[in-house]
C-alpha cells in the first residue's frame, strides 16, 4: 500500500494534512484532508467517454456531514442522513463555482465528486477544507484539469487577518470571506462584512491568495509523489475547422451589427441572433444539415459571443445601448400588498422581485439542527425563482441549489442591518417575477424595501448590483460593466455582484472565469459598483425616506420583559400549566428564554389588552411581596385559629382571626369567610426568619369610634386587691428553712 502524506502549516501554526493511498483506492482519485480532529474524505470520479450528444461539463459536487462526525443522532422518524441540508448545499456550491470553469472546454465526460465529514471537533470549520480536499483528489487522478487550486476562510478578528478561524474566532469578526483561487488566479469569492470599505475587502483577498498558493504548491508535490502528473487522453468533441471558419465568415457581421444596434428589447435581440443561425442552418445542403446542426450551433456561440464583446470592447456599445456605467430604469413601489405586513415590488429593466416581509414571535423561530450548528434563527429570507420569469414553459418542481445560493447572498447583505434586540422574528421571501440581469441584487433591494414598509428600524438601507468584465485574451484592454444583463453574464469574463449601505459593504459574491485579473481590475470595479450602489440607495431613499413609525394594524404586537432567573420555573409552572394557562386566559402567546441576564420573556397578541392581561398575570407572579401592600387574595383554606389566604401566585399567608374585623370574634364561623372567597388583605408583616407572611383584614377597614385595644396594664401598675401581700414582702423564714439560693446536692445520675 503507497501511502503518500503531505503537511501544510498554516499562519498560525495550526497543521492539515492531506493523505492518499490508504482509503477509497478504486475511484479516480481519494484523499483523507485532516486539521486537528476534524477530517474529510474526498473522491472524485469521472466517466471514461462523454455522453452522446453532450457539450457541456456534466459536474456534480456533492457535500455530506455524517451527524456521527460530532457523536450525534440525526433527527426525525428515520435517524439517518437524509437530503442535503442548505449548509451542505452552500459548501457544495463554492467548490463546484471553482472547480467547473478549470475542466478543459473539450471535456464532457460525467464527473462526480463527493466530499464526505467522517468527523469534526466543533473547533475547526471542516466547510474551508473542501475546496483543497475535492482539489487534492483531482490532483491525485488522471482526470484533466487545470487546476490545482484551493479555497481558504479569510476573517478579520480584532484588526488582524486570520486564516480558517475557528468557530470561537468567526464570532468576533467584523469581516469573513471563503475564497476559491489557483496559484494565479482568485476564482471565486463569497462573503459578509460589517460595512467595511473597498480597500479593506481587497486586503483580505491578497491575505486569502497568499494562503491558497502555499496549498497549490502542496498539492502539485502530492500528484508528482502519487505520479499523478500524466493526464488520461480523451476526445469528446469531433470539430470541422472548415465548417468552423465558414460560419464565423458569413455570420460574423450580422451578429455584430444586432450588438451594436444596441436594443433594449431582449427578445428582439435573441430572435435576432437565433434568425442568423437558423439561417445558415437553411443554407446547408439537406442531405448535410441534421449532421452538422449541432456544430454549427457551437460554431455560431462562439462568432455571437465574439460579436458582443468586440463591439463593447471597441465600440464601448453594449447590448441594450447602455455606457458600461449606466444602470437600466429603475421603479419602486411599497405597500403593495395589503396583506403582508411589509411588501414592496423592485424593477431593474427586465428584472422584477416582489417581496414580503412578514413579522411572528418567537415560535415562529427556525430551528437549526445541522452536525455542527444548533440553535435557532430570527431572521429568514427565502427565494424563489420561478420558470415563467425568464418566459420558460415548464413546471416549478421545488426549490433548487440556485435558489438557495442566491437567496443565502442576500440573506447575507440584509443579516447585518437587521436591528439588535429586535422582538419580532422576520422572514422576507422574494418572488422573482421577471429576470434578465441579477435577480439577487434585486431581492437585496426589494427585502429592504419591504422592511422599510412593515416597519423594521434598520440600521441603515442595504442595496445590491452586479458588476461584469469583458477582456480581451492578455486582460489589456477591458470594460467593466455596470448592472449586468443576463447574457452580459453569460459571454463575459466575471460576475461580481457587491451589496451594501452608505457606509461600506455587507456583502460581495464573485466568479471569475479568465485568468490573470489584477487587483487594479478589482478595484476598479469594485468602485464602480460602489457608484452603482449609491444611486440606487438615492432611488430606494426617495420611495421610503425611513422606516414606518408604527407597524401596521395586522402586525402582532410584542413586548419583552426581563425576569430573576430563579423565578423562571414559577412562570413555566409544573409541566408548563402556569404559562399555558395565561396564554388561554389572555389570549397571547408567551414564550420564555434563559439567558445570561434571567429569564427573556415575549408576550404577543393582535390587541393590547390580551397583552395587558398576560402582563398583569406574568407581574403577578414574579413580583416580591412588600410589606404594606394591599393585595386581592383567594381563601383557600379555614382553620380554628384564622384562614391562609393566596394573596399572589404560589404565595399563602396567615389571616388570623384577630385579623379579619376590629370586633373579637368567638370563632371563624363568626368571620362569614368561606374557601374560595375573595378579599382584600394588607401584608403586614414579612417574618425575615421564616418568610411567612402576615395579613389583615381589619387594617383596612375604618376603626369604630371609641375604640380602645384591650391590652394588660403594665406591671407594678395593676390595682391592688384587700389581702395582697405587700409587694416584695415575703413571709418570714421558719427555721430549718434551706437559705435561699442553696440547693439540696444532686445525688448520682441515673444511667
Amino acid at each position: 500500500m503507497n501511502i503518500i502524506k503531505k503537511t501544510i502549516e498554516l499562519p498560525d501554526g495550526r497543521k492539515i494534512t492531506i493523505e492518499t493511498g490508504k482509503l477509497a483506492k478504486q475511484a479516480d482519485g481519494a484523499v483523507e484532508v485532516r486539521m486537528g480532529n476534524t477530517v474529510l474524505l474526498a473522491t472524485v470520479v469521472s466517466a471514461k467517454e462523454a455522453g452522446e450528444g453532450v457539450d457541456f461539463m456534466p459536474l456534480q459536487v456533492e457535500y455530506k456531514e455524517k451527524f456521527s462526525a460530532a457523536g450525534r443522532f440525526p433527527g426525525g422518524f428515520l435517524k439517518r442522513e437524509g437530503r442535503a441540508s442548505d449548509y451542505e448545499i452552500l459548501t457544495a456550491r463554492l467548490v463546484d463555482r471553482v472547480l467547473r470553469p478549470l475542466f478543459p472546454d473539450n471535456y464532457h465526460a460525467d464527473t462526480f465528486v463527493n466530499i464526505i465529514l467522517f468527523s469534526a471537533d466543533g473547533e475547526d470549520a471542516p466547510d474551508c477544507l473542501a475546496g483543497l480536499a475535492a482539489s487534492a483528489a483531482i490532483a491525485v487522478s488522471d482526470i484533466p484539469f487545470n487546476g490545482p487550486i484551493s479555497e481558504v476562510r479569510v476573517a478579520r478578528v480584532n484588526g488582524e487577518f486570520v486564516i480558517d478561524p475557528t468557530f470561537d474566532q468567526l464570532k468576533n469578526a467584523d469581516m469573513e470571506l471563503m475564497v476559491g483561487a489557483t496559484y494565479d488566479n482568485i476564482m471565486m469569492v463569497e462573503g459578509e462584512m460589517n460595512e467595511v470599505s473597498e480597500a479593506d475587502l481587497l486586503a483580505a483577498l491578497r491575505a486569502a491568495h497568499e494562503a491558497i498558493k502555499v496549498q497549490c504548491k502542496v498539492q502539485m508535490e502530492l500528484a508528482e509523489a502519487a505520479g499523478a502528473t500524466v493526464k488520461r487522453e480523451y476526445c469528446h468533441e469531433v470539430n470541422d475547422e472548415a465548417l468552423r471558419a465558414d460560419v464565423h465568415e458569413k455570420c460574423y457581421d450580422r451578429a455584430y451589427a444586432i450588438a451594436k444596434a444596441g436594443s433594449a428589447d431582449k427578445h428582439w435581440r435573441q430572435d435576432s441572433f437565433d434568425a442568423i443561425c437558423n439561417e445558415y442552418i437553411e443554407s446547408l445542403p439537406e442531405e448535410e444539415r441534421e449532421e452538422k446542426t449541432p456544430l454549427v450551433k457551437r460554431y455560431y456561440h462562439d462568432v455571437e459571443r465574439e460579436a458582443v464583446r468586440r463591439c463593447i470592447l471597441d465600440e464601448g456599445v453594449r447590448l441594450d445601448g447602455r455606457k458600461t456605467t449606466e444602470i437600466r430604469p429603475i421603479w419602486c413601489e411599497i405597500d403593495y400588498l395589503p396583506g403582508p405586513h411589509g411588501s414592496a415590488v423592485f424593477t431593474r429593466g427586465e428584472t422584477q422581485a416582489l417581496a414580503t416581509a412578514t413579522l411572528g414571535t418567537k415560535l415562529d423561530e427556525k430551528i437549526l439542527d445541522d452536525v455542527l450548528n444548533q440553535g435557532s434563527e430570527r431572521f429568514l429570507l427565502h427565494y424563489n425563482f420561478p420558470p415563467f420569469s425568464t418566459g420558460e414553459a415548464k413546471a416549478q418542481r421545488g426549490v433548487g441549489r440556485r435558489e438557495v445560493g442566491h437567496g443565502n447572498l442576500a440573506h447575507r447583505a440584509l443579516k447585518r442591518m437587521f436591528p439588535d434586540d429586535f422582538p419580532y422574528v422576520c422572514r422576507i421571501v422574494s418572488d422573482i417575477l421577471e429576470s434578465n440581469g441579477s435577480s439577487s441584487m434585486a431581492t437585496v433591494c426589494a427585502g429592504t424595501l419591504a422592511l422599510l414598509d412593515a416597519g423594521v428600524k434598520m440600521k441603515r438601507p442595504v442595496s445590491g448590483i452586479a458588476m461584469g468584465l469583458i477582456t480581451d485574451t492578455d486582460c489589456s484592454k477591458y470594460a467593466i460593466l455596470s448592472d449586468i444583463l443576463g447574457d452580459e453574464d453569460h459571454l463575459g469574463d466575471m460576475d461580481f455582484k457587491v451589496t451594501g449601505t452608505r457606509q461600506g459593504i455587507t456583502a460581495t459574491q464573485m466568479d471569475i472565469k479568465c485568468d490573470g485579473l489584477s487587483y487594479e481590475i478589482l478595484e476598479k470595479a469594485l468602485n464602480q459598483a460602489r457608484d452603482g450602489r449609491m444611486h440606487i440607495l438615492d432611488i430606494i431613499e426617495q420611495t421610503i425616506p425611513a422606516p414606518r413609525e408604527d407597524y401596521k394594524p395586522h402586525v402582532p404586537r410584542i413586548v419583552t420583559m426581563l425576569i430573576p432567573k430563579e423565578l423562571i420555573g414559577a412562570v413555566i409552572g409544573p409541566g408548563g400549566k402556569v404559562i399555558q394557562g395565561i396564554q388561554e386566559e389572555s389570549g397571547a402567546t408567551v414564550s420564555i428564554d434563559e439567558i445570561a441576564e434571567g429569564g427573556h420573556i415575549e408576550v404577543a397578541a393582535a390587541n393590547k389588552d390580551s397583552i395587558d392581561k398576560a402582563l398583569a398575570m406574568i407581574n403577578a407572579i414574579v413580583e416580591l411581596p412588600e410589606e404594606g401592600k394591599v393585595y386581592e387574595g383567594t381563601v383557600r383554606s379555614i382553620m380554628d385559629f384564622g384562614a391562609f389566604v393566596e394573596f399572589m401566585p404560589h404565595r399563602d399567608g396567615l389571616l388570623h382571626i384577630s385579623e379579619i374585623a376590629w370586633e373579637r370574634l368567638d370563632d371563624m364561623e363568626a368571620s362569614g369567610l368561606k374557601e374560595g372567597d375573595k378579599v382584600q388583605v394588607k401584608l403586614i408583616e414579612i417574618d425575615k426568619k421564616t418568610g411567612k407572611f402576615r395579613l389583615s383584614m381589619r387594617a383596612l377597614l375604618p376603626k369604630p369610634e371609641g375604640y380602645v385595644e384591650a391590652q394588660r396594664a403594665p406591671r407594678g401598675e395593676r390595682p391592688r386587691r384587700d389581702g395582697d401581700r405587700p409587694r416584695g414582702d415575703r413571709a418570714p423564714r421558719r427555721d430549718g428553712d434551706r437559705p435561699r439560693g442553696d440547693r439540696a446536692p444532686r445525688g448520682p445520675r441515673k444511667e
